[in-house]
Formats: structure tokens, C-alpha cells, sequence
């Protein structure tokens, strides 16, 4: 599994020109699943997220979580991050997790992270989005559960 997550003051997903999900200040997130991918990995990753202290205290130092500030989440579901670029120019996909898994881990994610925080957007999962954002810092952090 692997998350992109972007320290943001607001962002915004929409599919067919129609927003469907949005965030203030917090995190925009990136969910890569892949074909390993369970459940116990995703509640390390997600630990691992809501624990990150990337927004700044009161002396400018990183020391604050999601929680600390009061922030959001959007959550946006996005196979590409599995791309394998090791040969040729044309990306190949056969890490990414099947999508019929891949969305009931997506879910399962969505609905702990609605558990948590407050504020939880949502893309949709596999419909093509545009995604906007604003990257305060800019400040990116990438999280890979085999790193974890």
C-alpha cells in the first residue's frame, strides 16, 4: 500500500465537473492499493498518517498531527502510484491490486478514517477525477507499507 499525502490549506476532487469531495486545512491523501494489500496493513498505514506530525507549532517546528490542527482529509484512490516503469516507456500496472479488492480496501479506509477525523472527503473510486489542490510548504510526505 502506498499514500502520497500533501500538507494542504484546501483541495477539492470532481468527476464529470460536479465536486464530490473537498478539504480545508489537512491532508490531501494519494491511496495506492496493491495486490498483497489487507486490512492489517492498511490499519498500519492508517496509524501511521493520522499520527504524522507535519503541521507546525506555535515555534514553527513540525510537531503538530491532523488531530492537533483540527484538519481534513481527502482521499483519492489512485492504482498509478504501483506503476512499474523498469522496462520500456509504457507503464505496466500488475502490482496494482485487483479492483474489486482494491475498492473494499479503499472503502475500509474511508469509513476508519471517518471514524477518526471529522472531515473526510472522497474521490471516486476508478471514474476518471481532476484533482486541486493547494500544497502548503509545499510539504509531501510518501508512505510505502513495505518500508513500514
Amino acid at each position: 500500500m502506498k499514500f502520497v499525502i500533501q500538507r494542504v490549506s484546501e483541495g477539492q476532487v470532481s468527476v464529470d465537473g460536479k465536486v464530490c469531495g473537498t478539504v480545508g486545512r489537512g491532508f490531501v491523501v494519494l491511496v495506492g492499493i496493491g495486490k498483497e494489500d489487507s486490512r492489517e496493513i492498511a490499519d498500519k498505514m492508517l496509524k501511521k498518517l493520522l499520527g504524522l506530525r507535519i503541521f507546525p507549532d506555535e515555534n514553527d517546528k513540525t510537531n503538530l498531527s491532523l488531530k492537533d490542527v483540527g484538519g481534513g482529509l481527502l482521499l483519492i484512490s489512485q492504482f498509478t502510484l504501483f506503476a512499474d516503469c523498469k522496462h520500456g516507456n509504457r507503464p505496466s500496472f500488475f502490482n496494482a491490486g485487483e479492483p474489486d479488492k482494491a475498492k473494499e480496501l479503499y472503502d475500509y479506509i474511508v469509513k476508519a478514517c471517518r471514524a477518526e477525523i471529522p472531515e473526510v472527503g472522497e474521490g471516486v473510486f476508478g471514474e476518471h477525477m481532476k484533482l486541486s489542490l493547494v500544497n502548503e510548504g509545499p510539504f509531501t510526505v510518501i508512505l510505502d507499507s513495505d518500508e513500514l
